[in-house]
């Protein structure tokens, strides 16, 4: 049974708001560096996009919320997420550029690069009162939201957490992926400072083992990402979990994804959830042919949302359904995961023979 027969005779399905920034993704063909492209493939995404992107694709109504310029390359952009049945009713608009992203994707023994071109963007000159949180949040049941978002400046970060305040007060669901990206905290304050006081107002929380250390100091003992040889012992990061939901005890669960990087092209993939009780494994991939692997982190919380949504009660299944979605986006270029729920559920009943679906 799928999530919109469960619903079918109440009025509305469930209803997720996703808050961030959207960008212009320009990405060098196939294999070719900075230094050789001519061209460049043009699409969308960003962290709250793909996971509104994958929920809208599992049939889940959905909202993304952002800060557009008045455009036409911003007009372009809200035209693309609405072909997937994203909302953007409740956008804002405003400031003078869309962020862009250039990517450039590695092989075998070169890892891919992303250049990113999103200093004053929309969004990064967005302030709290810009956005009626009270309006957006009408009929919602869950609210998402990155470590990305208040990365980008302190007027992001206060309308982030205006955002979580306001779900908490109206009783709507609050996740987040921690999602640390360095080269973004520029603006004089670090993640470990602003970070904290978002997290606090979460019901869900998603990173993985990078995240915890560079945001919290929370690491597993022994545990190198650069050596694994594509082989993760999960249980060790039943720790990692505990420590989080120690510190942030309105969290109800924790989830660490593990990716183990055998090279650029293959990579191994699965994850953990912790309840306060149980610690859920999930099964590993091996992934041997990444088609692209940007947007892989989003994919698996979108699958988490749809998953806890829908088989409530078998956190372990929503686990799965998370992890078998985000390994199908490694097969898939740009950072939308275009797959649906029939496609996903074959994976995790073990059918991964990629044979011809006539």
């Amino acid at each position: 049974m799928y999530l919109w027969e469960l619903f079918k005779t109440k009025k509305e399905m469930p209803k997720v708001i996703t808050f961030g920034e959207i960008m212009l993704r320009l990405s060098t063909p196939g294999y070719l560096r900075f230094s050789q492209a001519k061209q460049f493939d043009a699409t969308f995404g960003g962290g709250e996009a793909n996971v509104a992107v994958s929920l809208a694709n599992y049939g889940i109504n959905t909202e993304f919320v952002t800060r557009f310029p008045d455009n036409d390359i911003a007009k372009s952009c809200i035209r693309d997420i609405r072909s997937y049945g994203v909302g953007t009713g409740h956008c804002i608009f405003g400031g003078e550029r869309l962020g862009i992203y250039f990517l450039e994707t590695g092989a075998v023994s070169r890892p891919s690069k992303v250049v990113y071109d999103r200093a004053n963007s929309a969004i990064s000159e967005i302030k709290p009162g810009m956005i009626d949180w009270d309006k957006v949040f009408e009929g919602a049941d869950w609210f998402h939201w990155t470590g990305i978002t208040p990365a980008l400046s302190q007027g992001a970060a206060d309308t982030c957490l205006e955002a979580v305040k306001a779900a908490n007060r109206l009783g709507v669901t609050v996740s987040c992926d921690l999602n640390y990206r360095k080269n973004l905290w520029k603006y004089g304050k670090k993640a470990s400072e602003i970070m904290p006081a978002l997290v606090e107002g979460c019901d869900v929380i998603l990173g993985n083992e990078e995240d915890a250390d560079k945001v919290f100091g929370i690491k597993p003992e022994g545990f190198d990402v650069t050596s694994t040889g594509g082989s993760i012992d999960q249980k060790r990061f039943q720790s990692v979990c505990e420590q989080l939901m120690a510190r942030f005890p309105k969290a109800g669960k924790v989830i660490i994804t593990l990716r183990g990087s055998i090279n650029a092209n293959h990579n191994t993939w699965g994850g953990v959830l912790w309840d306060g009780k149980t610690l859920f494994q999930s099964p590993r991939y091996d992934i041997t042919h990444i088609v692209d692997r940007v947007g892989g982190g989003d994919s698996f919380m979108g699958g988490l949302i749809y998953g806890l949504l829908t088989y409530k009660g078998d956190d372990g299944k929503a686990l799965n359904f998370a992890v078998a979605a985000s390994c199908l986006k490694h097969t898939i270029f740009g950072d939308f995961n275009q797959v649906t729920v029939p496609e996903v559920e074959n994976l995790m009943k073990g059918d991964a023979s990629g044979r011809v679906s006539r």
